[in-house]
């Protein structure tokens, strides 16, 4: 964006062109008037609307002076003191802070407001992963002896019940089947 005397500046050129090319247009398509003895028949021009040309760059015109008036009422006075630009930046400051206060508050709120979406997605993707994947209560993460990773406190009664769970699913192989009678015995 440029300053205020550089878009006054490009306002004034732009009048500029709009009162040429008013002047020519309405030049080009004008009625050729007669004179006194000069009896010259000439081509027929075709006749445009003159009023259409003239309306339209009566609107530019206009329109240009008006923005003109604008910029220059918005340029500092020569009238206006020390002071009360002084006092104007310092408004201009603290609107400038009470802006940024407001845009830190909005920036908390919308943080907080992503902390909650994320916490509520990733309970909707457990969910679903739950869902999927369903396990029975109290059952154990075995390893490939199918013995039972036991990392909390469970009695002894617990940990055979619970590997008997799994150790009554039978696996099959080719020939023979699987299956485990008691927690220490593994294959028979």
């Amino acid at each position: 964006m440029a300053d205020r005397l550089t878009q006054l500046q490009d306002t004034i050129n732009q009048q500029a062109e709009h009162f040429c090319n008013s002047v020519g247009i309405l030049q080009q398509y004008s009625t050729p008037s007669k004179f006194p003895g000069f009896d010259r028949v000439g081509t027929p021009q075709p006749h445009q609307t003159q009023e259409d040309y003239a309306s339209l760059f009566a609107t530019l015109i206009a329109r240009c002076a008006k923005d003109i008036d604008t910029l220059i009422e918005s340029l500092p006075s020569e009238e206006s003191s020390q002071e009360l630009q002084v006092a104007s930046l310092s408004r201009l400051e603290q609107e400038n802070i009470e802006a940024g206060e407001q845009l830190e508050e909005v920036v908390r709120q919308g943080e907080s407001l992503l902390q909650r979406i994320q916490a509520a997605l990733q309970d909707i993707a457990q969910s679903q992963l739950d869902m999927q994947n369903p396990i029975t209560p109290g059952a154990v993460v075995l390893n490939t002896n199918l013995t039972a990773n036991i990392t909390t406190n469970v009695t002894p009664v617990q940990s055979f019940i619970k590997q008997e769970n799994f150790a009554n699913i039978g696996l099959s192989s080719t020939n023979h089947t699987h299956s485990a009678s008691s927690p220490n015995s593994i294959n028979q």
